[in-house]
């Protein structure tokens, strides 16, 4: 039964932080977030972009995504909400941009799932129902301040810590928290391609600290070097940027470039793209984990489901609300032994408060079809 699309509104928030979060990319102390919501006769989806207020992280940012929306993807957004594979061959013509394409795949994916009763993870193919929860640790001032914050994160049962390093912020960081917290706690480190090969010697003395991986050390276009460094280090390489689409993916484990796949949705511009890329990494025993670009409650279930697929054998950074926000738009995801539970319900299992979307909306522009 085909399904039309009546319009799409997209709606921005402002949800400030619970404390600053620091990169090689620059400090952010709150998100300017872009929701996208495709309503249908019966039935609304929902879905969250996770493109920056400035192009750091890629080239998209949250004004580009939505005159991208507005001007090119809204117009070839296929009339029948029920054929979600359409959705992405309507896309296919528009280069790039796949955070704008991933939030409105997923919201139309999300309306078609909730007029089928059927949930997210469900259709994905999930098969656990509740996920291991990693924490992503910012860049600090100091030493002290770092193992205060892994030490709370760690107390609030967080089983892995990441930690994001830079050039002179790296060993020295990395050594304390090893030393403070011992040889069985998961360590992973990110680096956002803050080093260039010539820094070889320097990251091969990571390996001293029995990394679980060292995340996307070098240029995201630099699969090539990437490989290189590959055999000069112990620590595996897990890739980020690099990935953008299951092509990337074979390409990277045919070079040799990475051992683990980091799958953020929107930097792969959707979750039925980052299956793919699961499947083709599981086919080669890759392990893959969920990454995340600090979303609220409505990108938090999408990725939590995500992480239930069989090949996320890796902890993710689906952290719980309460990491970035005191207030999330969704009932709030909150951490049990270690782990979040995956929605249920149909589509997304959940949906924003609407008292507190309002208190935090800053501008609504609805498009109707």
């Amino acid at each position: 039964m085909k399904t039309k699309i009546s319009g799409i509104e997209l709606r921005r928030i402002a949800m400030p932080l619970v404390a600053p979060f620091r990169t090689s990319f620059g400090v952010e102390t709150s998100r300017d977030v872009l929701l996208v919501r495709v309503v249908t006769p019966d039935h609304e989806g929902w879905a969250e972009c996770g493109a920056m207020s400035e192009p750091r992280y890629s080239s998209e940012y949250v004004d580009g995504v939505q005159h991208v929306l507005r001007r090119f993807l809204i117009p070839a957004l296929p009339a029948d909400g029920s054929d979600v594979p359409a959705v992405g061959r309507a896309f296919a013509p528009f280069t790039g941009h796949r955070m704008a394409k991933s939030a409105l795949e997923t919201a139309v994916l999300d309306a078609r799932l909730r007029s089928a009763g059927e949930s997210f993870g469900a259709y994905l193919g999930a098969v656990r129902d509740r996920v291991p929860c990693g924490v992503s640790v910012g860049i600090m001032d100091s030493v002290p301040e770092l193992l205060d914050a892994v030490e709370g994160y760690l107390a609030e049962g967080y089983v892995r810590i990441k930690l994001k390093i830079e050039p002179g912020w790296d060993l020295d960081p990395v050594r304390a928290v090893r030393e403070c917290f011992g040889d069985d706690l998961p360590l992973q480190v990110d680096a956002n391609a803050a080093y260039a090969l010539s820094d070889a010697r320097h990251l091969a003395k990571l390996d001293d600290f029995a990394l679980q991986l060292i995340e996307q050390p070098l240029a995201n276009d630099d699969m090539v070097r990437h490989a290189a460094l590959a055999k000069l280090l112990r620590t595996p390489i897990c890739l980020d940027e690099s990935i953008t689409s299951a092509a990337d993916a074979a390409a990277a484990i045919s070079l040799g470039a990475c051992s683990v796949i980091n799958i953020k949705p929107g930097r792969v511009g959707g979750y039925l793209e980052a299956r793919r890329i699961h499947d083709v990494a599981r086919a080669h025993g890759i392990p893959v984990w969920c990454g995340g670009m600090l979303e609220t409650g409505i990108g938090r279930a999408a990725n939590v489901a995500l992480a239930a697929l069989p090949g996320f054998t890796l902890p993710g950074d689906t952290s719980a609300s309460g990491r970035y926000f005191a207030t999330d738009i969704t009932k709030p995801f909150v951490l049990s032994d270690g782990r979040l539970d995956v929605p249920t319900g149909p589509g997304l299992g959940i949906e924003p408060l609407p008292d507190i979307l309002d208190e935090v909306t800053t501008s609504i522009e609805w498009i109707p079809r």
